[in-house]
């Protein structure tokens, strides 16, 4: 289970600048990477549902500048794939035992999707060092508010709908970060997301 004392630099980063850019299967990721770093954004998850995700993960660590995940993590060896390529730390939509258990030991960081209250206490129990919320706008902030009544201790990654116009709400119903994707598209949206979860 993690636990606040033994972060490491990628969640020190995930949860000090409460923003993740998701990069899914888009045309250019090495622009794209620029782009979202030149409107503040510091964490990137580019999703190994894309050919040249491992690639991509190498090029994006080399800049220096962003921490990278990978997204989309759903296999134990797909972990390996995106351990080797240098990502900071493993993404999935679900929780899969054999992937947080393969992350633990390859020492990188998991965070399982999880939606209901079982399904995020089981992947925090086993492991997970965050449990991403998916999909977030089912629920909206009201149900992140909500789940950590019981679960307080458990940080919460919500992505799924998320936007300028919603991000802080999920932020003060108590999630440790946000996720966004296709809403950072537009340059101008991506600069208005960082002014707002750090607003």
């Amino acid at each position: 289970m993690g636990e606040d004392g033994g972060l490491t630099p990628a969640l020190e980063r995930v949860r000090s600048e409460r923003l993740v850019a998701i990069l899914r299967r888009v045309p250019d990721v090495d622009a794209r990477v620029s782009a979202l770093a030149d409107a503040g954004v510091g964490v990137v998850e580019i999703t190994l549902d894309d050919p040249d995700a491992a690639a991509a993960i190498e090029r994006a660590r080399s800049r220096g500048d962003v921490t990278v995940l990978a997204g989309t993590v759903r296999r134990a060896e797909q972990v390996d794939l995106a351990a080797a390529a240098g990502a900071e730390a493993v993404v999935s939509p679900g929780f899969a035992r054999e992937v947080v258990e393969r992350a633990a030991a390859l020492g990188v960081p998991a965070v399982p999707g999880a939606l209901t209250p079982t399904e995020v206490e089981t992947a925090w129990i086993a492991g997970a060092a965050l449990v991403k919320l998916f999909p977030g706008r089912l629920g909206g902030p009201a149900y992140v508010r909500e789940l950590l009544a019981p679960l307080a201790g458990v940080p919460l990654l919500v992505t799924g709908g998320i936007d300028s116009t919603n991000a802080r709400a999920y932020l003060d119903a108590g999630a440790v970060a946000v996720g966004a994707g296709s809403a950072l598209e537009d340059p101008a949206e991506a600069r208005r997301l960082v002014e707002a979860v750090r607003g």
